[in-house]
């Protein structure tokens, strides 16, 4: 194969450690004339091959490897890859409390863009560049023949896609059609999940071992959900009896979701009280008329997806924090996330400690919290850390 980008002088060196990505600024030019989607081979500014990946000229990570060495890719190469990543969810898989967990995390499992989600008989699929996307209906198709799974539904929403020059589609790829509304189980949980319309492939995924390490501190306390979503935190912590919730959303249908959720856990005995708004302005408001409470939550959307938007994100979670710090109750538990990749953890958690000395709170962190192994974090690709959390005790 002719076609190769070539790197720039000393730009070889985060490859030989094994990261997957060749940003623009390290490519000197390219030869041949590879298409968009292609596999192509990478190359150091003398001509030695570093390894293979997927090109894509427009993109500001113009390859993204699958290969390191000068060993051509195999054309089923994925196939070994996905074997690879169902096994290593085979303990989720064994779990009869639980049937909602990721199948696949791109780079980490080697297969950079591609995404898979399992909830209980079927899977919602994400191709977030030209060269997976090419391979989505063989990779759907071996799916449906490898798993016991009645369909898969590919979700291609995200704006990563239109980064890459691809189209914003929700379809049908195989299988039965997926319906409406499913019902997944998690931790012994339940939970109506519209996989079509719902944020991200339909829940949060990522947060399973988190959920059930704040909702062991819920017992008897009053507990704010904020940024509630479909209520999956409300969910736990009820489950761990809680006193009573107050979940803050935008959205209204998230919020009559997550009643329905109660519900559907039994729950719905307990006082509730649903309040659809901004976060920002609702803890304002209880910071002005003297609200508090026992337990905050924290889980906000990405508030900044790169480095270059981390200064105005530092600023929206240092005064999100800094609200919630002051609502609490002497000895309140405050679990606050950040789930923006341009935000490490050590810069949360110093945000946290200007908050803290802000709002005057003594603030001890109880546990350091971080996405399941269901996501897990490829050393060689700090990139794949992106879900930070602390769980605190405040006075």
């Amino acid at each position: 194969m002719k076609e190769a980008v070539v790197l720039k002088e000393g730009k070889e060196k985060s490859l030989t450690i094994r990261h997957p990505w060749v940003l623009s600024g390290a490519v000197k030019g390219v030869r041949g004339q590879p298409r968009r989607g292609d596999l192509v081979r990478v190359v150091d500014h003398k001509g030695n091959t570093q390894g293979w990946g997927f090109y894509n000229p427009i993109s500001p990570i113009p390859v993204r490897l699958v290969s390191w060495g000068n060993a051509p890719v195999l054309p089923d190469f994925w196939k070994e890859a996905l074997e690879k990543a169902i096994f290593s969810r085979e303990l989720l898989e064994k779990d009869p409390s639980t049937n909602a967990y990721r199948l696949v995390y791109s780079e980490s499992d080697g297969l950079p863009g591609l995404i898979v989600d399992r909830f209980n008989d079927f899977l919602v699929l994400q191709t977030l560049n030209p060269g997976m996307d090419r391979l989505k209906i063989q990779i759907a198709e071996y799916l449906m023949e490898r798993l016991p799974i009645k369909g898969i539904l590919e979700k291609n929403d995200s704006d990563v896609r239109q980064r890459e020059g691809l189209p914003i589609q929700t379809a049908h790829l195989t299988g039965s059609p997926t319906p409406d509304s499913i019902e997944i189980m998690e931790n012994g949980y339940l939970f109506n999940v519209d996989l079509a319309k719902g944020q991200k492939t339909g829940f949060y995924l990522d947060q399973r071992e988190n959920r059930a390490a704040v909702a062991r501190y819920a017992e008897g306390k009053e507990v704010m959900d904020a940024f509630s979503y479909t209520g999956a935190f409300s969910v736990y912590t009820a489950g761990q009896g809680a006193a009573a919730l107050i979940r803050v959303d935008t959205s209204q249908d998230a919020l009559d979701r997550g009643r329905q959720n109660l519900s559907l856990n039994k729950l719905s005995h307990l006082p509730d009280e649903p309040i659809r708004g901004n976060v920002f302005q609702v803890l304002r408001k209880f910071r002005d008329t003297g609200r508090y409470f026992d337990m905050i939550i924290l889980d906000p959307p990405k508030l900044a997806a790169t480095k270059a938007q981390r200064d105005k994100a530092t600023r929206g979670y240092k005064d999100i924090n800094l609200l919630a710090l002051k609502l609490l109750n002497p000895g309140g538990i405050l679990a606050t996330f950040s789930c923006s990749g341009g935000i490490d953890a050590a810069t949360f958690e110093r945000i946290l400690s200007w908050a803290a000395k802000d709002a005057r709170r003594k603030v001890q962190v109880l546990h350091r919290l971080s996405q399941g192994p269901d996501h897990p974090v490829l050393l060689s690709f700090p990139e794949s850390a992106y879900l930070k959390g602390l769980l605190c005790q405040v006075d």
